[in-house]
């Protein structure tokens, strides 16, 4: 019998204006699926002018200019309605869905749908629920006693998969999907009798864990920074943008 992780995997990764989720806005984004190892991957790929400037920071990181985006990207509304559509698509065909950082990704889908559509993420789950895959959560757990970062780049070294054209949505995307086939067949004795509606589940408990131990770890630094527990989606906040 295939196990989940040789079969077919879906992921989605955005570029944006910043790190906020509450506030900062998509720029591009993306969704790959790929039917079986070694497979050619399918991509669909949506530019969005944000209608508002975007930082030099963020251009720095992913390269995408406001005067590029004012040419070349679509409005906000129809882009974020069709890439919910996509991942419902997804979530539809039982296809497990790779995003690496899930709370901010599908977060900040969410609050563009409820900026621009008047609607919300979850919505287009009612029927059938997304099964999310987070190599971030997954690696964490799996690994957790290993020193070091743990962002895509990190992860695509330790788990030997290429990453070309890093911040690019496809690219990144494509590779949070590897990631998670590698680190199926790493730790297969632990994840292989899982089914992805099981993962799913069960990294809601992990990630929370691991948001409160890296909460302590703040506090015993002195930092300010709040960790949110909450996978893969964050509740909508009473006053967000």
């Amino acid at each position: 019998m295939t196990c989940w992780y040789e079969g077919p995997l879906a992921a989605f990764d955005t570029e944006t204006t910043g790190v906020d989720v509450e506030s900062d806005r998509i720029v591009s984004a993306a969704v790959v699926v790929q039917d079986a190892p070694g497979t050619r991957p399918r991509v669909a790929r949506w530019l969005v002018n944000p209608g508002v400037p975007v930082p030099e920071a963020a251009t720095a990181v992913h390269g995408l200019t406001d005067e590029h985006l004012r040419r070349n990207g679509r409005w906000p509304a129809p882009v974020v309605l069709e890439i919910a559509d996509a991942l419902a698509e997804q979530a539809a065909l039982r296809r497990p869905l790779v995003v690496m950082n899930a709370p901010f990704d599908l977060t900040l889908l969410d609050r563009e749908l409820r900026r621009h559509r008047a609607s919300s993420l979850d919505r287009w789950f009612e029927a059938t629920p997304l099964r999310v895959l987070d190599p971030r959560v997954l690696d964490k757990h799996l690994d957790r006693y290993r020193k070091g970062r743990r962002t895509l780049t990190d992860l695509c070294a330790q788990y030997e998969v290429t990453l070309e054209g890093a911040h690019d949505a496809g690219a990144d995307a494509l590779a949070a999907l590897e990631v998670v086939r590698a680190l199926g067949q790493r730790f297969a004795t632990r994840l292989e009798r899982l089914s992805p509606g099981e993962l799913h589940t069960l990294q809601t408990t992990w990630h929370a864990a691991q948001a409160r131990g890296l909460q302590a770890w703040f506090a015993r630094s002195g930092a300010p920074e709040t960790v949110d527990p909450a996978w893969p989606l964050r509740p909508e906040l009473s006053a967000a943008a």
